[in-house]
């Protein structure tokens, strides 16, 4: 039997990435059409993380934390989400986030572990997911997702919305064709490039920040602005779907900082309670992006996760 053609290459911008040597992008196809960016890093003897990023978020961005992980001894296979880096955009506005139903976010799921067993990479799988990326996830490890653990910083299994957001998702879904436009109070552009460090909302870390900021800048054409209104009622649909729904029975972590401002740290709680034998964790003085955090933070995240990993390969 022929062995199954390697999906094509696509960009990866080493320049920015900081990830260990080898990295590579690969362009994937969705069921309905949509074409996604994959990355690839070192493929390792003890596993192979399947890596869910966040809203906005890129292969690059995860480069330092591929890093970690290879030096640990696992490979990672991330993508840009459909909708965002230089995965096809959606609607008519490609500086918008949106998609129509979060359920087409698992046909990105459904690609990557598609291109994992092509390529042939390493088992067992594991999850590690961050924001949106957890919300994803935990659908995903609902409908079967072949991993053997998971690890989620921040999941978006709720979110801190001012009232304003509510009412307007409320008129959205009266008015279809307010669907395509950003959520009232959010820039339409990218806010990191010219967001100062004091007024973030995401890490306490100046260096990590300016990583982050860097990569936009070099790169604008990854930089991605507003979730429109039709993202978000669809993000809120998914999210009051999944609460219904028991916990998986997988070994997992689950972390977030005592100083979350983005995601509802209470849903969090709420799914952790009701999760049997799962790790718990709140980060003192920590904020959003947990592996984007201080070294503190960052570390005694990525330890327990990777202890987690290395009990289920065993």
């Amino acid at each position: 039997m022929e062995a199954p053609e390697a999906p094509p290459e696509a960009p990866l911008f080493t320049d920015i990435a900081e990830g260990p040597p080898g990295g590579r992008a690969l362009w994937l196809r969705a069921a309905d059409g949509v074409r996604l960016r994959a990355g690839l890093w070192a493929t390792a003897p003890r596993g192979t993380v399947l890596l869910f990023p966040g809203r906005t978020e890129v292969i690059e961005k995860y480069g330092p934390v591929a890093r970690d992980l290879a030096a640990a001894g696992w490979g990672t296979l991330t993508l840009d989400w459909r909708g965002q880096g230089l995965s096809d955009r959606l609607g008519p506005d490609p500086s918008l986030g949106h998609v129509a139903r979060f359920a087409d976010y698992q046909r990105d799921v459904a690609a990557l572990t598609e291109a994992a067993q092509r390529l042939a990479l390493p088992r067992p799988w594991v999850l590690l997911a961050h924001s949106m990326g957890g919300c994803i996830g935990l659908r995903a490890l609902t409908e079967g997702l072949p991993v053997a653990a998971a690890g989620f910083a921040a999941p978006m299994w709720g979110l801190s919305l001012p009232a304003h957001s509510r009412l307007a998702v409320r008129a959205a879904g009266r008015l279809g064709r307010l669907g395509h436009r950003p959520v009232p109070g959010e820039r339409s552009d990218f806010a990191l490039a010219d967001t100062s460090f004091d007024d973030n909302m995401v890490t306490t870390d100046a260096g990590r920040f300016s990583f982050m900021q860097a990569q936009v800048l070099r790169h604008p054409e990854l930089a991605l602005g507003a979730p429109t209104l039709g993202w978000l009622a669809a993000a809120l649909s998914e999210m009051a779907a999944l609460a219904r729904l028991p916990s998986p029975a997988l070994p997992v972590h689950t972390a977030v900082g005592s100083r979350e401002k983005i995601v509802d740290p209470a849903a969090i709680a709420a799914r952790m309670a009701r999760w049997p034998g799962a790790g718990f964790d709140t980060l003192p003085g920590a904020e959003h992006e947990l592996m984007m955090e201080a070294d503190a933070h960052r570390n005694r995240f990525l330890a327990a996760v990777l202890a987690l990993f290395d009990s289920a390969r065993a």
